[in-house]
């Protein structure tokens, strides 16, 4: 086992797998697990594909039955934050569900847009490399809370689909009290500094229990150290016989009651229709326990995009929430990661950390591929193709003798043979819908780089930096000129996320191979022109008109192929 891994969290999360996996394709009893599950959508689009593929996953048995599946999209507009997102959910279930809810335990998957590119299929919809069939972060999620409707009141559990919380505890984690019921992990102040933490209610004994309940005093939201420290937040431990070493726990999932469900329905006829980000940790928590103040309502240092009513919103929400209580179940034997970036994808699902061992992460899962050093999921390789150490490939087909390079990531790609992927490249494929005409972009970037990065205007490209180098001699590099170079939605804004850069073919294959011939002139200098027909497109612009339901088809096929030739 490596130094990272812990072996009680390995036993742990494979009594949880082999809990839920007795249960899937099973009809579940009342009580023995969730009496619904919500998953939420970014937009219609990708609620109706959660929906297609929840359904697939209901028909090949990888889910419990008898239980309702639900997705409920943001509605259309403003951006409302994951906040927002649980506000409108509660909605939907009110309408739907009336009374009844209030003797419903519900868990409230947060799985819409996040910051990996392929986010665009929303969050539950991510592979996990273990399973067969693979899961996904719907199942690993369902599997890891497996424990907690039986210990539970009525009431919703709020979680998000791009982390994974490990635990090991020898009684069931209890959510019965009034109010919020936050889980808390012990982590390095500078993981506090990314997330919330919470200062608890101090307490005489010494000695440290594998979980305790307590009351949170003051939730923080992404604090910096020096607040860490002031506010009482930082604890310590013994580390061997003479050091200390200090944490501060930290925030993944919570519970409130029905009462609470309904106080926060009472919030929304008041302060909807949203037309601002909501944060349902930093938003919610942060207006509860004792020492809650409302000056956190104007700070907007974290804020993505701040609209003029984010801190009257945030006012109500305080006025709203303050003085309910904020409780908190430490898990001192518990460890919290989050899998949003390139970065810590690649980081946790090619070994380089203690996440494979304490769940049992594969090399090559639910695919044809005989891969040891990388990961694949989904996919079928060639034998004769290299997926290189640290790098990732998910739901693709790979060619003969092609090379796959060190901490690239290849996602919903068909490469034809001999090509090579250089290293540190992510590539996506996308189905598009454009003007009625339906195509496939694969856009393609550095793994490192900043897609938020922006320049006042086309002129500045040499602002811009893709896979290492200026982006004024990039389009050189693609035979373009920089007056040429086109720029998507604001023009204010120009940044590699609305470049236009990358080709629109008829068929993914042909998609797949053209953009790797983009970015292999773009890593190598070689000499390389586009056809002055080939219509160039922006990520921005392949989001906004994707087609899930071209890509499904490329997905079914693979399924195929992987179970006949298994």
């Amino acid at each position: 086992m490596s130094e990272h891994a812990d072996s009680a969290l390995r036993k742990a999360s494979e009594e949880k797998l082999r809990r839920f996996d007795r249960l899937r394709g099973k009809e579940v009893r009342p009580g023995q697990f969730w009496d619904l599950v919500i998953v939420t959508a970014a937009d219609e689009e990708q609620r109706a594909a959660y929906e297609v593929q929840i359904s697939e996953k209901l028909c090949r048995n990888e889910l419990p039955l008898g239980i309702p599946y639900q997705v409920f999209a943001d509605p259309p507009g403003p951006k409302i934050g994951n906040g927002g997102s649980t506000l409108y959910s509660f909605s939907h279930l009110e309408k739907k569900y009336g009374e009844t809810l209030s003797s419903l335990r519900v868990i409230l998957i947060h799985a819409g847009s996040g910051c990996l590119v392929q986010a665009h299929w929303g969050r539950s919809s991510w592979p996990c490399p273990f399973g067969d069939p693979l899961y996904q972060m719907l199942e690993l999620k369902l599997a890891m809370y497996v424990d907690f409707p039986a210990r539970m009141r009525p009431g919703v559990l709020v979680t998000c689909a791009d982390d994974i919380e490990l635990y090991s505890v020898s009684e069931d984690v209890e959510f019965n009290k009034p109010g919020f019921t936050a889980l808390a992990h012990p982590s390095a102040l500078s993981i506090g500094t990314t997330h919330g933490v919470f200062v608890l209610e101090p307490e005489e004994r010494s000695e440290v229990n594998e979980m305790e309940y307590r009351l949170c005093v003051q939730f923080l939201h992404k604090p910096s150290i020096d607040e860490m420290q002031k506010s009482g937040a930082v604890c310590k431990r013994k580390q061997g016989t003479c050091r200390e070493e200090e944490f501060v726990y930290t925030d993944s999932t919570y519970y409130m009651d029905y009462s609470t469900v309904l106080k926060l329905l009472g919030m929304l006829e008041e302060i909807g229709p949203l037309d601002c980000e909501i944060d349902a940790y930093g938003d919610f928590l942060q207006a509860l326990g004792s020492g809650a103040s409302i000056e956190y309502t104007n700070n907007t240092v974290n804020v993505t995009k701040r609209e003029n009513s984010l801190v009257e919103v945030r006012q109500k929400i305080f006025y709203h929430l303050r003085g309910i209580p904020l409780n908190v179940v430490v898990l001192n034997k518990s460890k919290f990661y989050h899998i949003g970036t390139s970065e810590e994808y690649l980081l946790h699902f090619t070994g380089q950390s203690g996440l494979r061992e304490e769940l049992g992460l594969l090399h090559a899962a639910f695919t044809l591929c005989e891969c040891s050093v990388g990961c694949v999921m989904h996919s079928v390789v060639h034998p004769s193709s290299v997926v290189s150490a640290g790098s990732v490939v998910e739901y693709s087909r790979i060619g003969s003798s092609v090379t796959v390079g060190h901490g690239s990531i290849v996602s919903g790609c068909w490469i034809n043979a001999g090509l090579t992927v250089p290293p540190r490249t992510f590539m996506h494929t996308l189905a598009v819908n454009l003007n009625g005409q339906a195509g496939f972009v694969t856009v393609a970037f550095g793994t490192n780089d900043n897609l938020k990065n922006t320049v006042a205007s086309p002129a500045d490209l040499s602002g811009l930096v893709l896979f290492g180098t200026s982006l004024l001699e990039c389009v050189e590099r693609v035979g373009l000129c920089p007056e040429s170079v086109r720029f998507s939605g604001e023009k204010l804004a120009c940044s590699l996320w609305n470049l236009c850069l990358f080709p629109v073919c008829s068929d993914l294959q042909s998609s797949s191979s053209k953009s790797l011939e983009v970015v292999q002139a773009l890593c190598s200098g070689s000499g390389f022109t586009l056809a002055k027909d080939t219509r160039l497109v922006s990520l921005q612009e392949s989001l906004q008109n994707k087609s899930h339901e071209e890509m499904l088809k490329f997905r079914r096929k693979l399924y195929r192929d992987i179970v006949k030739e298994k």
